[in-house]
């Protein structure tokens, strides 16, 4: 049980679990049902997936390490790598508060920056910890040029 805790979209399905459940049955009178709400749901599950996949993409092709407890062989610094260091966690956080939306589960937003600050805290952290210890002035230079999250 304690491996599963340290895999990023476990958490990311236990909040979208808490949020569908908060919509389904305790809506608290709360709604935001409306066409553009659903349109704009849409385009935030869309770019996470495309921020995920890009991302998976630039790993698979530097030949890198996608798994967030171990040390990547390479330094990832283009294609969406240019925009942000985090572009996988970047596309959860998107796809949570899509899914949210979708979900009508208007007081389940709160869960966006709660998630956010325990990934950062549990995995982003420790991640760029191990990549300052093996990029060294690489991953500074890097660090000052790139933002953590947009």
């Amino acid at each position: 049980m304690t491996n599963l805790l340290h895999i990023p979209p476990v958490w990311l399905v236990f909040c979208l679990f808490v949020a569908w459940c908060q919509g389904r049955f305790v809506p608290l009178g709360m709604s935001v049902d409306h066409p553009v709400t659903h349109a704009m749901a849409g385009l935030m599950i869309g770019a996470g997936l495309l921020l995920m996949a890009a991302a998976l993409l630039a790993f698979w092709r530097h030949r890198t390490t996608v798994i967030p407890h171990q040390t990547p062989r390479r330094l990832i610094t283009d294609g969406v790598f240019a925009r942000t260091r985090n572009p996988i966690y970047l596309g959860d956080a998107l796809l949570l508060a899509g899914f949210i939306l979708r979900f009508d589960a208007v007081p389940s937003l709160i869960l966006v920056p709660i998630f956010v600050w325990w990934i950062e805290k549990q995995f982003i952290i420790p991640e760029e910890d191990r990549m300052r210890r093996e990029f060294r002035a690489e991953f500074a230079r890097y660090e000052q040029k790139v933002r953590r999250w947009v």
